[in-house]
C-alpha cells in the first residue's frame, strides 16, 4: 500500500486496510504531530488534511485515503523549514499554552484557508468547533487565524 503525504509517496508495505491514519502516520512514518486525543473523532487533536479537506485521522482508514493527497502538521513549513503564514501567526500571537491540541487546531484552520481565503469570525468559529482546546485560546486561535487571512492576501 502507498500513501502521498506532504507531496512525497511512501511504501506502508503490508498493512491492515482498516488501521486508522494516526497510528499510521505516528507509528508507520514517525509523522508525530498529529496526536491522540480521544480515539473517537470527537477533540480534533489528529487533525490532518485529506485533499485539502480536515480530517479526524484517529477514526480514518488508511485504505480510505486512496488516491488523495495527505498533508500534516509536518509538511505547512516550505523544504527550507519556513514556516507557514498561518504557524507564523500562532507563535507571533502566542496562541498556544498546553500545545497538545494546537497541531490539529492549525490543521483545521489550514483546511478552513484553503476554502476561505477570508473567513468571518463566524465561519471562523464553525470551521473550528469541532477542535477542542481545554485551555480556551480560542479567542487567540481566531486571531491567529484572521492574521493569516490578511498576510495571506497581502502576499497574493
Amino acid at each position: 500500500m502507498n500513501i502521498k503525504i506532504n507531496g512525497e509517496t511512501r511504501d506502508l508495505g503490508e498493512l491492515d486496510p482498516e488501521t486508522p491514519l494516526l497510528w499510521v502516520l505516528r507509528d508507520e512514518l514517525n509523522l508525530v504531530g498529529a496526536k491522540y486525543g480521544c480515539g473517537i473523532s470527537q477533540c480534533g487533536a489528529c487533525t490532518i488534511l485529506v485533499d485539502n479537506v480536515a480530517v479526524k485521522s484517529c477514526s480514518y482508514p488508511v485504505a480510505s485515503v486512496g488516491e488523495a493527497s495527505v498533508t500534516t502538521i509536518e509538511g505547512l513549513a516550505d523544504a527550507n523549514g519556513e514556516l507557514s503564514a498561518l504557524q507564523k501567526a500562532w507563535v507571533d500571537l502566542d496562541v498556544a499554552q498546553c500545545g497538545y491540541c494546537q497541531s490539529g487546531q492549525v490543521m483545521a484552520a489550514e483546511a478552513l484557508l484553503r476554502s476561505n481565503p477570508n473567513p468571518s469570525d463566524d465561519e471562523i468559529d464553525r470551521a473550528m468547533a469541532s477542535n477542542i482546546c481545554r485551555c480556551g485560546t480560542y479567542i487567540r486561535i481566531r486571531n491567529a487565524v484572521k492574521t493569516a487571512a490578511g498576510q495571506l492576501a497581502t502576499e497574493e
